[in-house]
């Protein structure tokens, strides 16, 4: 797994060898979200949440790119560790690691951020409330990102707020924006 570009462009992370739950996007797929993100978004100004946090590679690429705030939310603990070992390490000072399940943070979440990122593992039968939570509960800023990494097995053409997918194999990014 690397950094693709920024500060920390090039630099290669290593995660735990047995990781279960997690699955890293892989990075064929991260590069074409981030072409995406930069073309789009000022990531500089960025206020960010990456839920299902996994080995953290979405917000050290947000990271290395100069996003003024993240949020990793991870509940399995020895991602947990991970995270908190490798941001302390690259050094990313503004960053925030709360090991917690993703919903029960969404129900409490007191703020709001500029972009969402949830990369669920892809057998999460909840999937489909995600985007239902995270506009009602209003998390999502005014003009802010909220995309949701799946199969092709999900769908979300039909939800409210949604605006577009990306397609990269067995994984498809699709973008909800909020109005």
């Amino acid at each position: 797994m690397r950094i693709i570009s920024g500060k920390f462009g090039g630099r290669r992370i290593q995660p735990p060898a047995n990781m279960p739950h997690t699955r890293p996007t892989t990075d064929i797929a991260k590069e074409g979200l981030f072409n995406i993100l930069q073309n789009n978004l000022d990531i500089e100004q960025l206020k960010t949440l990456d839920l299902f946090g996994g080995t953290g590679c979405i917000s050290y690429e947000l990271a290395s790119r100069g996003a003024k705030e993240l949020t990793i939310v991870e509940k399995d603990s020895k991602m947990y560790e991970f995270i908190k070992s490798t941001a302390a390490l690259l050094p990313i000072e503004n960053i925030s690691v709360v090991k917690s399940d993703v919903f029960k943070f969404i129900e409490n979440a007191g703020e709001q951020y500029d972009f969402i990122f949830a990369g669920p593992p892809y057998a999460l039968t909840t999937i489909d409330d995600l985007p239902k939570n995270i506009f009602e509960k209003k998390i999502l800023s005014k003009g802010g990102w909220f995309v949701l990494e799946h199969t092709p097995r999900n769908d979300y053409k039909k939800f409210p707020h949604y605006r577009t997918e990306r397609n990269y194999g067995t994984t498809i990014f699709s973008i909800f924006i909020q109005d």
